[in-house]
């Protein structure tokens, strides 16, 4: 009888991600027997602190759940608000204001990405514990991406009035519209960044990243026209295209006993969001002066290859930074910076992409505009089942015998590239009481 040799390999707390997590593996006959990305920060309950909440609070609530990217939340729960009580979205007032929200939003995507680049991604591909120590070589990179990070959040700020959890955004627009002194500082500063921007996508490109294509089926929204921020259809690699309103018809979410945040299957398959699932989907939304600078690069899109996901990262800064330019130039302000909206009772339904991925959002609603029920979904719990199949091929590919170190980095370095945001991910499924 062959002797079983079982090794476990646990990483107690994954550095470098929003929130904590482990990963626990049990290698057993040099093959992996059980693998999961363990997510065990306690239940937040932010759907049900909704209920009972008046429409009109829902911007300044759901700011909360996450302070790297407040706007997505607001931007998703004001879409499925606004879509079910539905305002004329066509007439003038309406299309500044969701003009506006694409600038507020471009500064979200340029300030998360460069987080994500310079302080957790970069430090991996180059051979660094972290982004401290990569400064004494690397010092001129990191002062770019921080000072992309930094306008990002100005752009924030300029309809928020301030970066972290802003309090502008209002259901129907904004509370109030900029200046234009305001807007015209700032649209100086755009112009400025904008060979910074695309140095950064120069020099992801560059980085020596490894080689790593899989095979996953790529979801974001869909736009008409633009390259997708907030939208009414969700498209994947497989064919789906599909209304944000059945979201839940395809889509299914569930619980794991190693985890406090739901995992997600598209028809009862793993499936990616996030900004390479974007970019696959949407590159012929890209701006003139992003497919131009992608044209000289060695890096070919759509990809397969995960590690690709820190260029594409890149490439959604200059495309955030080129429209944000071209929008603050194009400035006026309007007031009332928002349109009245008259609630009604129904199920209301929206989506955005964070920089994380599609967000999507559901509140039922009574006639007066009271949340009976709320439900998100967010980015990381639906690329869960995704990032658990990457580390399990992702470890076999770096050879399962090799020291715990080893396969230890290897498996944060994955989990890094999805920049799983743990804390926004955990829910609260259900309460079984023992008495």
């Amino acid at each position: 009888m062959t002797e079983q040799r079982t090794r476990r390999i646990d990483v107690p707390v994954l550095a470098r991600v929003e929130g904590e997590g482990a990963l626990e593996v049990t290698i057993r006959d040099g093959r992996i027997a059980h693998l999961a990305l363990r997510i065990f920060e306690p239940p937040r309950l932010f759907e049900r602190f909704l209920v009972g909440h008046h429409y009109s609070e829902l911007p300044d609530l759901v700011a909360r759940i996450c302070g790297i990217c407040p706007v997505a939340y607001q931007m998703s729960a004001l879409d499925a608000i606004e879509r079910l009580f539905a305002p004329d979205r066509q007439s003038p007032p309406a299309r500044w204001v969701q003009r506006m929200r694409r600038l507020f939003y471009c500064g979200e995507w340029m300030q998360s990405h460069a987080l994500h680049i310079h302080l957790l991604a970069a430090p991996d591909f180059l051979g660094f514990d972290s982004a401290p120590a990569m400064a004494a070589r690397y010092g001129a990179e990191l002062r770019r991406g921080l000072a992309l990070q930094a306008l990002g959040n100005r752009i924030i700020s300029l309809f928020g009035a301030r970066s972290v959890h802003p309090v502008g955004a209002r259901a129907g627009g904004f509370r109030r519209a900029p200046s234009l002194q305001q807007a015209g500082a700032l649209a100086a500063q755009a112009e400025q960044a904008v060979p910074a921007a695309e140095d950064l996508v120069r020099w992801t490109a560059a980085l020596p990243l490894p080689a790593h294509p899989q095979q996953f089926n790529c979801v974001s929204l869909r736009h008409p026209a633009e390259y997708p921020m907030i939208g009414e259809r969700i498209v994947a690699e497989s064919g789906l295209d599909i209304s944000v309103d059945d979201f839940e018809d395809h889509i299914t979410e569930f619980q794991v006993p190693h985890s406090t945040a739901l995992h997600a299957l598209l028809e009862g398959k793993p499936y990616l969001v996030g900004p390479l699932a974007r970019l696959n989907l949407n590159l012929d939304r890209l701006h003139p002066g992003v497919k131009a600078l992608l044209a000289e690069l060695d890096i070919e899109f759509p990809s397969h290859d995960m590690y690709h996901s820190i260029v594409a990262r890149a490439v959604e800064i200059l495309q955030a930074l080129l429209e944000a330019r071209e929008i603050l130039a194009d400035y006026a302000p309007q007031e009332p910076a928002h349109i009245d909206l008259q609630p009604r009772a129904g199920i209301a339904r929206g989506a955005s992409e964070a920089p994380r991925g599609l967000l999507w959002h559901r509140y039922d609603l009574d006639s007066a505009g009271i949340i009976a029920h709320a439900r998100i979904v967010p980015p990381t719990s639906q690329n869960q089942p995704r990032i658990e199949a990457d580390l399990a091929d992702a470890l076999v590919g770096v050879g399962l015998d090799e020291d715990e170190a080893t396969l230890r980095h290897a498996g944060e370095m994955v989990i890094r590239n999805y920049d799983p945001c743990i804390s926004c991910a955990t829910h609260f499924l259900r309460l079984t009481l023992d008495r």
